[in-house]
């Protein structure tokens, strides 16, 4: 009877060992927290001397913390950053503008759709964490990831509160960055 390999635990990553899991963890969300900056930076070009640029202000302080942490973390943690990042950089900072100057509600309704994949991805990621043996846990990222995820939740429900779904069209712009995010969450981690 020959032995069957043994599987390592299914991670939402795919099957990665823990630093490659880790890697791809801190290599995402450092690319995710610099579009969020991106997106605020091109809301803020446009609304920011409206009622509406204190609100996006805060939120946008709020990523910029979430960014400076994964900038630590990258270079601490000797992880690749994507690829991509120039990439982010250009279509972070043209959805901001380009929800923004599709009215307030659009710009609230982007940073909704955002926060509602991210929340989502940051609870995947603080599943997985969880999954660790107890001699591989990583405490203190997955303090970072669930305090983030909070955060986010903060920012949907601002920007909810802030008439977010009264954008024209918001079921379609709404899926269509959610789309859009997923695809750069996916990228991210590989690229």
């Amino acid at each position: 009877m020959t032995a069957q390999p043994t599987k390592k635990p299914g991670h939402l990553l795919g099957d990665l060992d823990k630093n490659e899991l880790i890697n791809r963890i801190i290599r995402v969300d450092h690319a995710g927290e610099y579009g969020a900056k991106r997106i605020y930076e091109g809301q803020l070009a446009i609304l920011g001397d409206s009622n509406d640029g204190d609100v996006l202000r805060e939120m946008a302080v709020a990523e910029e913390r979430h960014l400076e942490t994964f900038n630590k973390l990258i270079v601490e943690r000797r992880v690749r950053p994507t690829a991509l990042m120039p990439l982010w950089q250009v279509a972070g900072y043209a959805l901001g503008v380009g929800t923004a100057l599709l009215g307030r509600e659009a710009a609230m309704a982007c940073t909704v759709a955002i926060e509602e994949v991210i929340e989502e991805h940051y609870a995947d990621q603080s599943a997985e964490l969880n999954k660790l043996p107890d001699k591989d846990a990583e405490p203190v990222l997955k303090k970072v990831i669930d305090e983030f995820r909070e955060e986010e939740v903060q920012h949907r429900d601002i920007a909810l509160a802030n008439e977010a779904e009264q954008a024209p069209g918001y079921p379609i712009l709404s899926s269509a960055i959610k789309t859009g995010s997923r695809l750069a969450i996916w990228l991210s981690e590989r690229v």
